[in-house]
């Protein structure tokens, strides 16, 4: 897969310099996983009963250590208990995730996103977590991941959070290192049957429940162009069920610039005006969104929403 190099300029925050509590650590022998894709895990050391997990896939040119190192994640999971899962990509000729291959974009079906996913089921028997509240949240690449973990595993997550991405089977094609310029450059535009249906394909007789979504977009994104953007709202309300009308629209949230937009309780879109690809992080929307400071009582969950 061939992009811009400066997809690995995403910007970074300090986290290996706060004081963490653990530290992350590789795992070797956590189950399938035919794309060799490598896994990172940090526990903190004060783990809540029953974790829930948040899974942070890394941008193209990017690793598990430079995500770790570039979100709060970790020291959140210090205050609050929950586990964090940071893979890393097999693909080393620019650390982008396989997003495009059939294996990926099916239930079950191998690629990246089964690696990923038997990481989660590793994790869940290992802490005893909750199955009920596992998350995913990337930036780029980490966000397409995000897409497609949220599409290809509707049973496996509660939610996903998606920064500067594209919807779930636009990069679609022959292969696991598929660039494809065509929906980079926001040419792909599909209503929001045909988008919903690509998700309805990767599980067919999957009737349940389905994983709430979240999604942020520079209006100025130079490499997955801001059309995407209409293009993720169309499908994910389509998939949820839900009205392509916003409920509502709040202008300035969460900075000066950026307007949301709600679809009831299950979809938001965050618009960021003027922001390029270089999307600063939200990770305190994302904790809101996934309820991951809430540690007893009625927290969402796939059972709670």
């Amino acid at each position: 897969m061939l992009i811009p190099t400066f997809l690995a300029a995403l910007s970074e925050t300090t986290t290996s310099a706060q004081a963490l509590s653990s530290q992350l650590t590789q795992i070797n022998d956590f189950g399938p996983n035919p794309r060799n894709v490598s896994m990172y895990i940090y526990v903190p050391k004060s783990l809540a009963a029953k974790p829930p997990i948040l899974v942070v896939p890394h941008w193209c040119h990017g690793t598990a250590q430079a995500a770790f190192n570039g979100r709060p994640y970790a020291a959140m999971s210090d205050t609050y208990g929950f586990i964090s899962i940071w893979p890393d990509s097999p693909n080393k000729a620019d650390y982008c995730w396989d997003v495009s291959s059939k294996q990926s974009l099916t239930h079950e079906g191998g690629g990246d996103a089964f690696g990923i996913v038997s990481m989660v089921r590793w994790a869940l028997k290992e802490y005893k977590g909750d199955p009920d509240r596992v998350f995913v949240t990337g930036t780029s690449s980490g966000a397409m991941m995000t897409n497609v973990l949220i599409g290809s595993y509707p049973d496996v997550f509660a939610a996903g959070s998606a920064e500067a991405g594209v919807p779930f089977g636009c990069f679609a094609g022959e292969g696991y290192g598929v660039w494809s310029d065509a929906c980079a450059t926001g040419k792909i535009i599909k209503n929001g049957t045909e988008w919903a249906k690509m998700v309805f394909d990767a599980y067919p007789e999957y009737k349940g429940f389905r994983p709430k979504m979240q999604v942020f977009h520079g209006t100025k994104d130079e490499v997955l162009y801001p059309q995407n953007l209409k293009e993720e709202i169309k499908q994910w309300t389509t998939v949820l069920g839900l009205n392509s009308t916003p409920t509502s629209t709040t202008p300035d949230t969460p900075l000066k610039g950026w307007t949301r937009y709600k679809y009831g309780t299950k979809f938001e879109a965050y618009e960021a005006a003027g922001v390029g690809h270089n999307i600063p992080n939200q990770a305190d929307v994302v904790m809101e969104w996934f309820d991951l400071r809430c540690t007893t009582g009625n927290c969402y969950s796939r059972t709670r929403n």
